[in-house]
């Protein structure tokens, strides 16, 4: 998108990153416009979680330009990262301690002011519908409950840029429609933009206003959902765009072994 009265959450340029001699990341073009939900689609291996890592600048940009909210990530790491709220495929709740304490340790990682933190812990815990089990071990959680809370202590800094890699995975479909429920609200709420990453094709057509289809590190088709579909044929679905980009070859040269392990993990304990 180029009107020059739009304004965007995130801007790639010609963005790459390679692990060894294997390109994850291959020259590619990206613009996330801000207050849209912005889905990243494609197989394992595709390219989608480093390019959400170099994004939140838990990887360096190396080769090319990203910005997040107009500030380059490699000149302004802390500016950047204080704009973001970030949910990984792996788990990051400790189930022995409370949903509220999980939260509150977030509160003070990301610097939530003393004076604000206990009213901003109890809001968060609110707005994903766990203010009823605040003070319950997050062992004794569903999984659907622990993504919950795992988006709560996402949203703890408020962020402007909420980066959700595999929300919902390993969750049954009233789970799943949980997590999106709380994340809409918020988004409703807020104006918060969303880039989220999904091997769910109902999801991507039911949930995000534009979507980007990676293959083999590069953007093979954007668009609107209804526009992936059209451009197709008459009664396409998504998921057989999604097949005519990527093909039935889902490991690709720059999979991460360790991240299709700690996938597989999250979704065996939230299963």
């Amino acid at each position: 998108m180029s009107d020059e009265n739009t304004t965007y959450a995130v801007v790639c340029r010609g963005l790459r990153h390679s692990f060894g001699g294997a390109v994850a990341v291959d020259d590619i073009d990206l613009d996330v416009v801000e207050g849209e939900i912005f889905g990243l689609l494609g197989p394992n291996g595709a390219g989608k979680t480093t390019t959400i890592r170099l994004i939140t600048t838990l990887l360096p940009a190396g080769p090319g330009m990203v910005e997040v909210f107009g500030r380059d990530v490699s000149r302004h790491r802390m500016a950047v990262r204080r704009t973001i709220g970030y949910l990984p495929q792996q788990l990051s709740a400790d189930g022995a301690l409370t949903g509220r304490e999980n939260v509150e340790l977030f509160a003070r990682l990301f610097d939530v002011p003393r004076s604000a933190r206990r009213e901003r812990v109890r809001e968060v815990l609110s707005s994903v519908g766990l203010a009823d089990a605040a003070e319950r071990r997050a062992q004794t959680y569903s999984g659907g409950m622990i993504r919950r809370l795992e988006l709560a202590q996402a949203l703890i800094s408020a962020p402007r840029l909420l980066i959700l890699d595999e929300p919902t995975i390993g969750l049954d479909p009233v789970a799943r429609d949980s997590v999106w429920e709380r994340i809409q609200e918020v988004r409703r709420a807020t104006g918060m933009t969303v880039l989220v990453t999904t091997h769910y094709m109902d999801e991507a057509d039911q949930y995000c206003n534009r979507i980007a289809l990676m293959h083999r590190g590069r953007i093979r088709a954007l668009g609107t959902p209804a526009d992936l579909k059209s451009d197709l044929e008459p009664g396409a679905t998504l998921e057989e765009v999604f097949r005519t980009y990527t093909g039935d070859q889902l490991d690709e040269p720059g999979d991460d072994f360790r991240d299709a392990r700690r996938t597989r993990r999250t979704a065996s304990r939230l299963g």
